[in-house]
């Protein structure tokens, strides 16, 4: 099956995921984050219909299947008002990560939890200094006997206050070359020297954003996943997952503003004619539409690929996927808030505040710019300019 044209499984799996979000809505995700709450329900019956561990092994509890029902998830919730922030991390990243490179007690340890619901993982990646340059990263790892010793520096690591552990990205030293090298820790919550604060954010949400100290914490040889000298390869695996995930999430935003300016322009009448008649009102919201189901075409793209295990091909799909569906996403709420006029800035049609929440997508998890680069790089050929 191309994965541009649904399989019957993926058309059923959306129509009963947006069911579970019309059950919700904005309003009840609004109300949590108003309250300083989590969106605990969601997330418990999201878990029982099997929803956060598609993408995990049936071995451990999950669905068997990948990053693309995974993603039709999130989009889903997202077009219904209520996605979870948390499902990019926990399964799309810690899991796939795990699955593909932990141990089998790591995979026994967390995988079932992940599956059900019942534990959560956050990602610890980007730094203060270092921003989108992974070579930048400064929090470090050494060998002490047969323990890890991980010490730096974290920010904006989203819902650390509620995961278990967090999978913290720091730096080990190469014993052959003395250069540092990339390896994946799993930090439990409690840990000594694992400190965090809060970010006080604008943007209102359920989950928070936090500022990480590891501070000497020390952990035993079973916290590194995988192979220590995997680097990269491990890292990748739960980057490209990410970013199909943000695009998810940016294309599920997107679907929302647009629905709901959609229903206003065909009831707002001020002359004869409700405004949705009017072109200047019609063609930004078909445009606004065709940006989303393009974003949507490649987001599929960059899931089949990574589900067949092509993490190169994947690579350049996910990144072009999920810069597509930020740039569709800003879009399609601004025409949407300006399609309402007054209104669109009102509590009442909860659009107001997706004009903050849609940047995230073109800032997070990595920037436009930077995806820009690894275009021009690495598809086109053409030189660096760092």
């Amino acid at each position: 099956m191309s994965p541009t044209i649904e399989s019957a499984e993926h058309k059923a799996l959306r129509s009963a995921v947006a069911a579970l979000g019309q059950r919700y809505g904005r309003e009840y995700l609004a109300r949590v984050a108003r309250e300083g709450g989590h969106p605990d329900e969601l997330w418990a019956d999201a878990a029982k219909l099997g929803y956060l561990g598609v993408n995990l092994p049936e071995a451990y509890g999950g669905g068997g299947s990948g990053i693309a029902e995974l993603a039709i998830v999130l989009e889903e919730l997202g077009a219904a008002g209520c996605p979870l922030l948390m499902m990019v991390v926990s399964p799309a990243i810690c899991g796939t990560v795990i699955a593909r490179f932990g141990t089998d007690d790591q995979k026994r340890t967390w995988l079932p939890g992940l599956a059900d619901g019942s534990r959560t993982m956050a990602f610890g990646i980007t730094e203060p200094d270092a921003g989108s340059n992974s070579h930048r990263i400064t929090t470090t790892a050494r060998r002490d006997g047969d323990d890890w010793i991980l010490t730096g520096r974290k920010v904006f690591i989203s819902g650390v206050d509620i995961a278990d552990a967090t999978l913290i990205v720091g730096r080990t030293e190469d014993a052959r070359t003395g250069r540092l090298k990339p390896c994946l820790f799993i930090v439990p919550r409690d840990t000594p020297g694992f400190g965090r604060s809060v970010i006080d954010m604008e943007l209102q949400a359920a989950e928070k954003q936090f500022e990480l100290t590891l501070d000497e914490v020390r952990l035993p040889a079973s916290a590194l996943v995988g192979d220590e000298d995997a680097g990269l390869l491990q890292l990748f695996a739960g980057l490209n997952p990410e970013r199909i995930m943000t695009a998810a999430f940016a294309i599920g935003m997107g679907r929302y503003a647009l629905a709901r300016a959609i229903e206003y322009a065909k009831t707002r009448q001020v002359w004869k004619e409700p405004i949705g008649a009017h072109q200047a009102v019609a063609h930004p919201l078909a445009q606004a539409h065709i940006e989303l189901e393009l974003a949507r075409l490649m987001t599929q793209k960059a899931a089949a690929l990574y589900d067949a295990g092509d993490d190169m091909g994947a690579g350049e799909a996910a990144n072009m996927a999920k810069y597509a569906a930020g740039e569709a996403c800003v879009r399609a709420v601004d025409q949407s808030v300006h399609t309402l006029g007054g209104n669109g800035l009102t509590r009442e049609y909860g659009l107001a505040s997706l004009i903050t929440a849609s940047r995230v997508a073109r800032i997070a998890p990595v920037s436009r710019e930077m995806i820009l680069n690894f275009v021009s790089h690495q598809s086109l050929g053409l030189p660096k300019s760092y």
